[in-house]
């Protein structure tokens, strides 16, 4: 009598340069898959330090970004609460024009020093104030970005010092904020932002 199921066939077995081939194959894509785990996870990317904070009519958002070997960029945006407000120019004396204006500022003191020029992600303009005969630098209403590079001089606690004004041809101006301190600490964990 006949069996209702037939017999399971084996597959034809490869030549035996073929399955070397494989074995090789396998081999290789087991290596790279392994050296691409070990390559995460030996260099783990360090989280960026960010905190913010609103004075004064004016949020300030503080961030560092690329830290590496106690190094990185310093990011601060100000971003005027209402619509219509300006901040002042980083290159305005700290004294202000005729005695208008502050300058926006971001400076770090104690383990952290500066490591190159800073740059500004909006052009300058120059404005007249009623009262002020000389012409005033500003940036365009809204939210400004100012970089800094940054780099840690030893382990222990810093502090940014930040400075500004916003202003409004409508408004007026909100009361300035001068050396308003931001804490930071440096370690060999890398970079982060303390209780102000």
């Amino acid at each position: 009598m006949a069996s209702p199921h037939p017999a399971p066939r084996l597959a034809p077995r490869l030549p035996r340069a073929a399955r070397t081939r494989l074995a090789w194959a396998a081999a290789a894509l087991l290596a790279a898959a392994s050296l691409t785990g070990c390559g995460e996870d030996s260099a783990p990317s360090q989280p960026a330090a960010v905190t913010e904070f609103n004075e004064n009519g004016v949020t300030v958002r503080l961030s560092v970004a690329d830290w590496k070997s106690n190094a990185g960029t310093l990011v601060a945006t100000f971003t005027p609460d209402e619509a219509g407000f300006h901040l002042y120019s980083t290159a305005l004396p700290a004294e202000g024009v005729e005695g208008v204006g502050r300058p926006t500022e971001v400076r770090p003191v104690g383990s952290v020093a500066t490591a190159g020029d800073m740059t500004v992600d909006k052009p300058v303009k120059s404005i007249t104030v009623p009262g002020v005969r000389a012409a005033v630098p500003v940036y365009p209403d809204g939210p400004v970005t100012v970089k800094l590079p940054i780099r840690a001089t030893a382990p222990g606690e810093a502090k940014v010092l930040i400075g500004y004004a916003s202003c409004s041809s409508t408004e007026g101006c909100t009361i300035p904020v001068a050396d308003r301190a931001v804490s930071l600490r440096t370690g060999e964990d890398g970079l982060s932002f303390g209780t102000s």
